[in-house]
């Protein structure tokens, strides 16, 4: 029942002339259905009336959904207001469609244009959208450059406490920090190496920051180790 009346809803779609006048179906032909029709008439200016609840809705085509099965209008008048008010109509409550002008690009000579779109398409700014590409694949490459090859989890922890307060980079498997000293596996305080001739305060530095790093972990990796365990005794008492 319900596509029998979508069909011939779409009939009478398609039979309404842009001046609103129907023309008949003999000048019609074949009988389609009413998203068909309705989807070769986007951004015509329509009026659409709907049951069971009667009511009349007129505006410009917005989009017509044989997914879903809704078309929806825009009823904000153009010429008076910038935005737009939309209207959401399932097909299938939709009794008659009459096509009160064609959309601007359907009478182009030249065919359809952007600058005849609905809503209106605004010029992209090209130099931003490059700068911002630019940026994102710059931060894709630090985020890279930041994460160790073939090593553990420890090691990348150690590098990103250090990275959070003076520079660090990967050289192979070795941490470089402010590149001025460098720690070996497994990252100990002793694996620490000055790059500079004589710059102790820089390797006594980094020396504490990874001592304190390291019993930070440790006291993770214990709290991890006895949390399960904990839990289960708090449930068996």
């Amino acid at each position: 029942m319900a596509d029998n009346k979508r069909q011939s809803v779409g009939a009478r779609a398609s039979a309404q002339g842009p001046t609103g006048g129907a023309t008949g179906q003999g000048a019609t032909g074949a009988m389609v259905p009413l998203e068909v029709a309705l989807s070769g008439a986007i951004g015509a200016r329509v009026r659409i009336s709907t049951a069971p609840v009667a009511s009349t809705i007129e505006g410009t085509l917005f989009t017509a959904d044989p997914i879903t099965n809704l078309v929806a209008i825009d009823t904000a008048d153009g010429k008076q207001s910038q935005t737009s008010d939309y209207r959401i109509i399932p097909i299938s409550r939709i009794q008659s469609v009459q096509i009160l002008s064609l959309a601007p690009s359907a009478t182009a000579s030249d065919g359809p244009s952007f600058a005849d779109a609905v809503p209106p398409l605004h010029a992209l700014d090209i130099r931003s959208l490059k700068n911002r590409e630019a940026n994102a694949i710059a931060k894709a490459h630090e985020s890279e450059a930041r994460r160790g090859k073939g090593v553990t989890r420890e090691a990348q922890d150690i590098f990103d406490a250090f990275s959070r307060t003076m520079p660090a980079r990967w050289d192979g498997a070795k941490i470089i920090v402010a590149d001025a000293v460098s720690i070996a596996a497994p990252y100990r305080v002793d694996d620490c190496r000055s790059l500079v001739a004589g710059d102790t305060a820089a390797l006594a530095r980094v020396r504490k920051v990874l001592e304190m790093e390291r019993k930070k972990i440790e006291l993770r990796n214990a709290s991890a180790a006895i949390g399960p365990g904990a839990a289960g005794q708090r449930k068996g008492g």
